[in-house]
């Protein structure tokens, strides 16, 4: 699949070609406010200490930016996409947003895939705000995790090591990052923040898992992440090995929770019931029954069986006495607008641990 294609090709070339030409004169004139916040975000990027570096940076639509970051761990590049702080001369703290089973690339990133920018309100609701949001594109069925073995079809994934030791000080430096982290992610991601954060103690002030199932290694849990792996034409055994191994409890946020002690969490769900925004005038539907029809079975068992998983998990904090907000809706499905929302009201949580 191209990920990198039409206009957006060509600004990722341009830009790419201007700092070439410019060399190393560019380093001193790009950290002048008036020169492009791609070129500035160039020059300013250092490696990550792997070798790990920004290959490009290019304007996308409105106020996104489009990079393309080399991953020395997993020896290939990986676009990811950028809403500057509104103040993008100042520092700022970080968010990262993690997309859920296909890892928003389905159907052509570029245009109308499942990611957080196509599906939400996500640039309008960050304008006025001094937050960096980070998107990486990819990873779909991967769970965001550091697979134990090659996979002979989707490669080698080491998604952990890139979005806690590679990604960050590359984005820190090239955007004037404070230090200060949060990661939010949904479905899929749902557990994968819970496991990054506990990989990279500190990293993260905040996490916020929409719709998930964080319990990953129980008869059920392994069955869920069998199925989405499969799903995405991965074998699991190459990510944590046969059901008997070890390295599923190792990676189980439910069974160290503990660990996230001092970290401020915000969980939601839904119930699978539906809701206000699962109508054919809902978003995302199109006045497509179709799609309603899906949403409505389809979403719907698979909220039903989030907000399970979720008192699971707040059952766990409160036996831990880990503070935790815990949103439960009554009503909802598994689908992008339910998320929209639940990015705005978990906005307060999130970016008050940001800003302490």
């Amino acid at each position: 699949m191209e990920l990198w294609s039409g206009p957006r090709l060509v600004a990722l070339c341009t830009t790419a070609v201007l700092v070439c030409a410019s060399g190393i004169a560019l380093a001193d004139s790009a950290s002048g406010s008036d020169a492009p916040i791609p070129v500035r975000a160039l020059a300013a990027a250092r490696q990550a200490p792997d070798g790990s570096r920004l290959l490009t940076a290019a304007q996308g639509p409105g106020r996104v930016l489009d990079l393309a970051v080399y991953s020395e761990a997993m020896g290939r590049t990986v676009p990811v996409e950028v809403l500057p702080a509104v103040d993008n001369s100042q520092p700022a703290p970080t968010l990262y947003l993690l997309n859920g089973f296909d890892g928003g690339t389905d159907t052509g990133v570029w245009s109308d895939g499942s990611n957080w920018l196509t599906k939400t309100d996500v640039e309008r609701f960050f304008a006025d705000k001094q937050v960096t949001v980070v998107m990486p594109v990819g990873g779909g069925g991967t769970f965001f995790a550091d697979w134990r073995a090659d996979d002979p079809v989707i490669g080698r994934q080491r998604w952990t090591t890139f979005l806690t030791g590679e990604l960050p000080s590359i984005i820190d430096s090239a955007f004037r990052g404070t230090g200060a982290n949060a990661v939010a992610g949904l479905s899929m991601a749902s557990s994968a923040v819970f496991r990054l954060a506990i990989a990279a103690p500190g990293l993260y002030r905040a996490i916020g898992s929409y719709s998930g199932c964080v319990r990953t290694s129980d008869p059920p849990g392994q069955a869920m992440v069998n199925a989405i792996v499969t799903a995405r034409r991965g074998n699991p055994l190459n990510m944590w090995g046969p059901p008997t191994d070890p390295a599923w409890a190792a990676n189980d946020p439910y069974l160290h929770a503990d660990q996230l002690r001092g970290t401020t969490i915000y969980v939601s769900t839904g119930t699978g019931q539906p809701g206000p925004l699962d109508t054919l005038d809902g978003p995302g539907i199109d006045a497509n029954p179709v799609k309603l029809v899906d949403q409505l079975f389809v979403g719907g068992v698979l909220d039903a069986i989030t907000a399970r998983c979720t008192e699971q998990l707040r059952d766990r904090f409160r036996e831990l006495d880990i503070p935790a907000t815990f949103d439960f809706r009554r009503t909802g499905t598994h689908s992008w607008g339910y998320w929209q929302e639940d990015l705005h009201n978990s906005w307060s949580v999130l970016g008050a641990a940001l800003e302490q």
